[in-house]
């Protein structure tokens, strides 16, 4: 049963959180920060879900707490040792920064920092789904955990394998192509979405189908918007090679490499 009131509660918080992050940015002048940021917004949401749950704490809560935390822990760190590595203010804020650089510290509060909450909240949907139910773990509730489990091989493997290949001097302007890599252009996203669909089957098992946009939602942002679509806008151009990786690789869902 879908519980709006429950599932609001999360957005304030997110969006405090958030403003914290912002006041953060001013001082750097980095608004990317934000990014290792993203996976604690659902750990928070997840945790306002559960705090304020009038249903006793189940087996399925505590799994998808536990799930959360490994995801979000896992992520965060990655993105922070990421963020650390690099040199200055991601080139996407930059970009948005020079368009009309006087007003940019205002505007990115609801640009990047409290978009990102209203986001977060919204995919986090499937979190509150699976909580709200005192049911017992059934098959769907397993076949939920081995997708996540696909997922997260993809995501942290991915993340791993394209780490250790930018660390290599000798890899500067060569395309990754190996590894998972050598069969989805983009395995760390197709992990993501793997994650968020098996959150959802979790869901589903207690009842939660409601949180279906939760998942769709976060398809749409990988496919469309601000992940594969906006990552490949004009790599080609920069880097020839990977125009040929594309010809040979799949974009998202893995499959073998064409040949011809």
């Amino acid at each position: 049963m879908f519980d709006l009131a429950l599932y609001a509660q999360a957005l304030p918080v997110l969006m405090a959180l958030t403003a914290a992050v912002w006041v953060l940015s001013l001082v750097t002048k980095d608004a990317s920060w934000i990014d290792p940021f993203w996976p604690v917004l659902f750990l928070v949401a997840g945790g306002v879900y559960a705090w304020n749950n009038p249903v006793e704490a189940a087996p399925r809560e505590l799994l998808v707490l536990a799930l959360l935390a490994a995801w979000a822990l896992r992520l965060g760190g990655y993105l922070t040792w990421r963020k650390t590595q690099e040199a200055g203010e991601d080139h996407r804020y930059q970009a948005m920064r020079a368009n009309k650089p006087e007003t940019f510290a205002r505007r990115s509060l609801v640009t990047v920092f409290w978009l990102q909450a209203g986001l977060a909240w919204i995919v986090a949907a499937p979190l509150l789904g699976a909580m709200h139910s005192e049911a017992p773990l059934g098959p769907l509730d397993w076949a939920g955990l081995g997708l996540w489990g696909v997922g997260f091989f993809f995501e942290a493997v991915g993340d791993l394998q394209l780490a250790r290949f930018k660390g290599n001097p000798d890899n500067k302007g060569q395309v990754l192509d190996s590894g998972l890599w050598r069969y989805t252009r983009h395995p760390n996203y197709f992990g993501n979405f793997c994650l968020w669909w098996g959150w959802y089957l979790l869901a589903a098992s207690a009842g939660g189908w409601w949180s279906a946009f939760g998942p769709l939602f976060m398809s749409f942002l990988l496919l469309k918007v601000s992940g594969v679509t906006l990552l490949e806008k004009d790599i080609g151009e920069r880097r020839p090679a990977y125009a040929e990786y594309i010809r040979r690789t799949n974009a998202f869902f893995p499959g073998p490499p064409r040949t011809a």
